[in-house]
């Protein structure tokens, strides 16, 4: 057995695990790694020599085990689900009791719940964390969002707040420029406790699908420049290089330029013109999706941006449509310079409003688990190491520091005043749009949500007779107090009878 040596250990070393355990060694701490395949971990270790903290491979669970100092920290990053419960089985007949388990996949955040009870019965304590930013981020900096036990989190906390991205503590920008065996010294690590149990897997669900609507959101400009305004990828390139540079300066408008300034190495066409239009998904926002649903919280940003990954993913349905179903359409006559501006403008509300879904989902989120999730410090992990990393999310956090208890971000002075400034043009694209034929479902349906928040008066009232009518399920009336409710008696509706139903 090897000698208890390390501060940490690891299991699963797939491109995320082995680039998560190189950042945790960049920083110093010692730490063992252990994988099925044991000719990987020996690849792996033999290939990483010389980090500051150093690598131990172990070819056993049992060894795996023994090499690390008490009480054990051990991650799991290997598949969602079935293996993650696998794994976890084989090592708690090896641990402590007050050992700490880390599962770091995408878990479904029902499971988090079901497995941390079941650990804590069994003395050893378990913490779910969202690890958000992909394979770079796991490298040199992911946004880290750890739910369970507080004192798990102090255990952890040294190794987490480490490893994170950093962001400048005035700005909120990112501190960039890390390399292997160099991190980043200094900043705001974008690292903090979630809540208990399955807190931080929610929020990690909610982060990816924000994540959904920002792309859904961004492929929505990019086809309005492209079939509206007959733009070239180089063209649409340094538009959004430019918008980086301004609100909407954010990692996915950064690589978004980055990918339409790309040539297809084979062809040497523009990459994004041989790419197939079908994409997929790993189930992350349709779980975000399905539990707004369940919730009975509107998020039709994030669900539209998932039925726009499955009509996209019947590709021959599409196309023999095409030929069958036609409209007839004007070309784009209006000023392309302008358009371009309106197109940016719809891009950045779309975007308030889709976060302001993601937020309020989470408030609905904690009273329904017993959580007290601090909004505030969620939107500043985000700002750093995730996908959605912008200069946007420092505005959130400045709106939940103002005001913690606020309903919705469309309320916060600053996010009404930018609403109030570009809603002109995002009004005339989604029109605009219509009349050509372009599909936006994301900047229609935030559109949309934006109406209906503001309206004081919404043509339920009609619905719940509808209701009445057909199922005796009563309704509401305006002139009586909240929460009593009434019923007509339909069949006789030329003499109506008013039941009262307290």
């Amino acid at each position: 057995m090897s000698e208890a040596s390390s501060d940490i250990g690891l299991v699963g070393l797939a491109v995320m695990g082995q680039n998560l355990a190189l950042n945790i060694a960049d920083h110093g701490f010692r730490i063992s790694v252990y994988n099925r395949t044991t000719s990987k971990t020996d690849e792996f270790v033999a290939a990483n020599p010389d980090t500051p903290g150093g690598l131990i491979g172990t070819r056993s669970l049992e060894e795996f085990v023994q090499s690390i100092k008490r009480p054990r920290k051990v991650i799991i990053l290997v598949q969602a689900g079935g293996p993650t419960d696998a794994v976890i089985n084989g090592l708690t007949e090896l641990l402590d009791p007050d050992d700490i388990i880390i599962d770091g996949g995408n878990a479904l955040w029902t499971d988090t719940i079901r497995r941390e009870k079941d650990l804590n019965e069994k003395g050893f304590r378990f913490v779910g964390s969202g690890v958000s930013g992909g394979e770079e981020g796991a490298r040199f900096g992911p946004a880290l969002m750890p739910g369970g036990k507080e004192s798990a989190w102090e255990e952890l906390k040294p190794i987490w707040e480490a490893i994170a991205a950093k962001v400048d503590e005035e700005t909120g920008k990112p501190l960039e420029g890390a390399e292997p065996g160099k991190p980043i010294e200094g900043g705001v690590p974008c690292a903090t406790y979630i809540g208990e149990n399955g807190a931080g897997h929610y929020v990690k669900m909610v982060h990816n699908g924000i994540e959904y609507g920002d792309m859904q959101m961004i492929c929505e400009a990019y086809t309005l420049m492209e079939n509206l305004l007959g733009m070239t990828p180089p063209e649409m390139s340094s538009v959004f290089g430019d918008w980086n540079e301004g609100v909407l300066d954010s990692f996915l408008i950064e690589i978004t330029a980055d990918i339409l300034g790309q040539e297809d190495p084979e062809t040497g066409q523009p990459f994004v013109d041989i790419v197939l239009d079908t994409a997929g998904q790993k189930g992350t926002g349709k779980w975000t999706s399905v539990n707004a649903l369940d919730m009975g919280i509107a998020a039709p940003c994030i669900a539209e941006a998932v039925f726009a990954r499955c009509i996209s993913a019947i590709k021959e349905e599409r196309v023999a449509a095409s030929q069958v179903i036609t409209a007839d359409l004007a070309p784009f006559e209006g000023d392309r310079a302008e358009f371009v501006q309106a197109i940016h403008d719809a891009l950045y509300c779309s975007k308030i409003c889709s976060y302001a879904q993601g937020f309020q989902l989470m408030r609905e989120a904690q009273n329904e688990y017993g959580w007290d999730l601090d909004f505030g410090q969620i939107s500043m992990i985000w700002r750093g190491g995730c996908i959605i990393r912008a200069r946007f999310l420092q505005k959130i956090f400045e709106a939940y520091k103002a005001d913690p208890g606020i309903a919705n971000l469309l309320l916060d002075p600053y996010f009404k005043s930018e609403v109030d400034r570009c809603q002109a043009n995002w009004r005339k694209v989604v029109a605009t749009a219509a009349l050509h034929g372009i599909p936006l479902p994301c900047f229609s349906s935030a559109l949309s949500y934006y109406d209906s928040y503001r309206s004081a008066r919404l043509p339920a009232n009609l619905l719940q007779g509808q209701r009445d009518f057909f199922g005796a399920h009563t309704y509401e009336r305006v002139d009586k107090e909240r929460g009593h409710t009434f019923h007509i008696d339909w069949p006789a509706a030329d003499r109506p009878q008013i039941q009262i139903n307290p």
